[in-house]
């Protein structure tokens, strides 16, 4: 196993929220939440430290967060501010390694195991990341150094805010055996709550069973918790990751019924997502719609076209042909959605057939 590795895993410290309280002094030391309003059906997408202390998390609904802490101060997201933060971070990381992978606009992996900086050693290159980061926009990060991408991202986890945690090679099938379960990155309530049904409560519960018996129970995912159980992940730092899909949604603060406000909509939600694909340089060739009725039932319908989508005419069309068949005009909405996916580099992509408008509606 090739425990020589150095990874690091750097995680912004409630960023939204960071950079809220940064560009307005008014909000500093102050329960902040970055959302929806408490007095819509909004969540919570991040929330400043002083939030948290009254059991405020994200994903939590506004409403419930407004009750929790009633002097909270809602703000809506600014997402150029975040990005632009971002990309003064990302521009540091490359300074550090050329293998950096971002997972999201707050935090990313950095392999630095053929680094000569900081006389090699991965825990000085993090705390000097964290430094820089925190010298050129005034933002705090946790870092999480190990031999492998799993344990460098529980390590981040272990002291935050302003963490900076080492797990050495020779600790980490130690360290993970004491872990429960629903700490380990990447299993989540459904799997955990299967986990806890077959006894499994840690690490050391889920290293006691045999590989043949996780994938009899968890599918192809059993191979990967046999290996974290031991402490084990080969996955590389992957500096090419290439983005899936681009999406944007809308909860409405009352529902909506009329076909024509719908479409209208998502008319708004597909130039806004074109617009992120744009940014990263990308175009798309398979457009979806998601919509969630208000009794929380919900539908998605996709179409690939031969060209690439795009907000004119014909993509009004698209999104005419994908409401066909669903209750829209008759059941209230609650929410719509917009993704675009089978993404193409703009560089590469260059046929432009003109659609075919009359196979929209086969």
């Amino acid at each position: 196993m090739p425990q020589s590795r150095k990874i690091i895993h750097i995680d912004m410290d409630a960023f939204f929220a960071a950079v809220e309280q940064r560009d307005f002094p008014q909000y500093r030391n102050k329960p902040i939440v970055v959302g929806g309003s408490p007095y819509s059906r909004g969540v919570v997408s991040t929330c400043s430290y002083e939030a948290r202390q009254y059991g405020i998390h994200s994903a939590m609904p506004s409403i419930t967060a407004y009750r929790l802490c009633p002097q909270a101060i809602f703000v809506k997201p600014r997402m150029e501010a975040y990005r632009e933060a971002s990309v003064i971070i990302r521009r540091i990381f490359a300074r550090y390694s050329e293998l950096f992978e971002p997972l999201s606009l707050d935090e990313a992996y950095l392999d630095v195991s053929d680094s000569s900086l900081c006389k090699g050693s991965a825990t000085l290159i993090a705390k000097q990341i964290k430094n820089d980061i925190k010298q050129q926009t005034q933002l705090i990060a946790s870092a999480g150094v190990s031999y492998n991408k799993f344990l460098a991202k529980i390590a981040s986890d272990m002291d935050k805010p302003n963490g900076l945690y080492l797990i050495k090679p020779e600790q980490g099938a130690a360290f993970v055996e004491k872990l429960k379960v629903s700490q380990f990155h990447g299993i989540g309530k459904a799997t955990s709550k299967k986990m806890h049904a077959l006894g499994i409560e840690t690490g050391k519960d889920l290293k006691k069973y045999s590989l043949e018996l996780l994938q009899q129970h968890f599918g192809k995912a059993g191979q990967h918790y046999y290996d974290i159980s031991r402490g084990i992940d080969l996955r590389p730092v992957n500096n090419n990751r290439i983005s899936k899909s681009v999406g944007v949604e809308i909860t409405f603060e009352e529902d909506i019924l009329e076909q024509q406000q719908v479409l209208e909509h998502l008319q708004q939600l597909l130039k806004k997502a074109l617009l992120r694909l744009k940014a990263k340089q990308m175009l798309a060739q398979t457009l979806t719609v998601k919509i969630k009725y208000h009794d929380f039932v919900q539908i998605t319908r996709s179409r690939t076209v031969s060209t690439i989508v795009l907000t004119d005419a014909e993509s009004l069309l698209l999104l005419e042909a994908l409401l066909k068949n669903t209750d829209v005009g008759k059941r209230k909405i609650r929410l719509l959605g917009v993704s675009l996916s089978s993404l193409k580099n703009q560089s590469t992509f260059v046929t432009y057939r003109q659609l075919d408008i009359f196979n929209l509606y086969d």
